[in-house]
């Protein structure tokens, strides 16, 4: 990706506890690894101390109502191209959550150098 101008943002909203297909690890793992392999700029991945989607079920880290899924957010930006090219891989992912995508603006873009 260029160091700077106008990509877009895609972000993925996952329960913590959904599994890849296989169920050994979790999905959100299994979509990084995926983004890397696809030669996307890069991923992150946060967790959420609160939240609902379409279920209406609120799931928190309060102690009196402490959820075993939390809410994740996998986010990868990279040119608009190279991020629906990895679409379908999510297609094939995805049973449940929200996956959106919107333009940014890069103002700076700088990696460390591979060990």
């Amino acid at each position: 990706m260029h160091t700077e101008g106008e990509a877009v943002r895609l972000s993925i909203f996952l329960g913590e506890s959904d599994r890849a297909a296989h169920g050994h690890h979790p999905l959100y793992t299994e979509i990084v690894h995926r983004a890397r392999a696809a030669g996307l700029a890069g991923a992150s991945v946060f967790h959420g101390v609160e939240g609902f989607g379409r279920s209406s079920l609120v799931h928190t880290t309060r102690l009196l109502s402490l959820s075993d899924d939390l809410p994740v957010l996998v986010v990868i930006v990279d040119t608009r191209e190279r991020v629906e090219a990895f679409l379908p891989q999510l297609d094939e992912l995805i049973t449940e959550g929200l996956v959106v995508i919107d333009p940014v603006h890069v103002v700076k873009y700088v990696g460390r150098a591979a060990p």
